[in-house]
């Protein structure tokens, strides 16, 4: 896990990492979207050139040709046939936002759970970043979070992963293209990172989805262990931290996981994250109206932060998200001092963005994700009769 053991209840992380229910259906054939091109060939006895074309025509067609091409031994295609399936997401359902270019699909698994993928237009016209879940559902709680009121059901697998960024690529007109991937959608990435980990390295796989992983970020609560392995395994990548709040009572209300790794234990990871990367990491501030938008909220935010670029010498990105509501029953609400918070950091040195959090109206927003049909805020705009293409 790297160096730096937490010493805050150091199973605390397994625990959250444990599914409630990884009972799946059995399948007697692997999944192909989940493999790279040296394993591939490993596996099925065949040469890397073979496996590199068959893979990369898994992830353009999602299917194995009728009849092996030209470009592709016969021997080779029927060597993976035998081992190999190439499995498919149903999309349940595919809304598309009045409001702006946002677009949120709902797949639903082989097991009948389902889970929420969102295509971000980006600046650049034709090109989108694609925010996928690696759970179903949440085991961390946040409070304002739409996933953390699901509880957790298990964990996606690695080709579930690729194949939500698949399948919207797929839907993309020419010449269109997925930019990017965001692990900010339904679950706790570091919770599953096994999985999460091969994903990324599949989406990066020139043969593959061909993704830069640099323009591939995963967002964390706060497991540190899992912040250490990422730059680890896989360090290209970015990071981002959901802090919620940098007074500890007030994140640990907001954030339960706080209560096992302090938002400190956090930071410390992230620093060595930049230190190891050079990439400035993203720390994410939802503002909530009375909770934690305050101009004392927002001092201590400054203080924090002029803190970490002085500690580890790195630059980083603070977003501040306006809250999306989150269906019946919400207790928190949009904040009207954004103005005025940046002020106070802005005083002390400190820039921010404010991120645009697009598709609230279809229930795709930052925060909103959740399981059609779970009382959310989705079903709530069903039934008044939002926009929606149900396949």
């Amino acid at each position: 896990m790297g160096a730096g053991s937490d010493p805050v209840d150091p199973g605390a992380e397994a625990r959250y990492a444990s599914p409630v229910n990884e009972a799946r259906p059995v399948r007697s054939l692997r999944p192909l979207q989940a493999m790279l091109p040296d394993d591939l060939a490993l596996a099925a006895g065949i040469d890397v050139s073979d496996a590199r074309r068959i893979i990369s025509l898994a992830h353009r067609t999602g299917a194995f040709p009728a009849r092996s091409p030209a470009t592709i031994r016969r021997r080779a295609l029927d060597a993976v046939r035998a081992l190999f399936a190439i499995p498919t997401l149903e999309i349940a359902e595919r809304r598309e936002s009045q409001e702006d270019p946002f677009v949120k699909y709902a797949f639903r698994l082989d097991d009948g759970a389902v889970v929420e993928t969102v295509r971000i237009p980006l600046e650049r016209p034709g090109r989108y970043s694609v925010c996928v879940s690696s759970q179903v559902g949440c085991a961390l709680a946040c409070a304002f979070c739409a996933t953390g009121k699901m509880g957790l059901a298990r964990n996606l697998e690695a080709w579930e992963i690729v194949e939500q960024v698949r399948a919207v690529r797929a839907g993309i007109e020419a010449p269109g293209r997925v930019h990017g991937v965001l692990f900010q959608g339904m679950g706790e990435p570091m919770s599953n990172l096994d999985r999460v980990i091969q994903a990324i390295r599949v989406l990066g796989e020139p043969c593959a989805q061909a993704i830069d992983m640099r323009n591939i970020t995963v967002c964390t609560a706060g497991l540190p262990a899992g912040i250490r392995r990422l730059y680890q395994e896989v360090p290209s990548v970015r990071l981002g931290v959901s802090l919620g709040s940098v007074i500890p009572g007030r994140r640990r209300a907001l954030m339960p996981i706080d209560g096992a790794h302090p938002l400190e234990d956090v930071l410390a990871a992230a620093g060595e994250h930049a230190r190891a990367t050079r990439h400035s990491p993203m720390f994410a501030y939802t503002l909530l109206a009375g909770v934690n938008d305050g101009d004392e909220d927002a001092a201590a935010l400054a203080e924090l932060i002029l803190g970490f670029r002085a500690k580890y010498e790195a630059t980083l990105r603070l977003s501040l998200i306006p809250y999306n509501a989150i269906g019946p029953g919400d207790v928190f609400a949009r904040s009207e001092r954004l103005e005025a918070f940046r002020a106070v950091l802005r005083v002390r040195g400190v820039g921010t963005i404010v991120r645009y959090s697009g598709g609230s109206d279809v229930g795709a927003a930052c925060g909103q994700l959740s399981r059609p049909g779970s009382g959310g805020k989705a079903s709530a705009l069903a039934s008044r009769g939002a926009p929606t293409t149900s396949l």
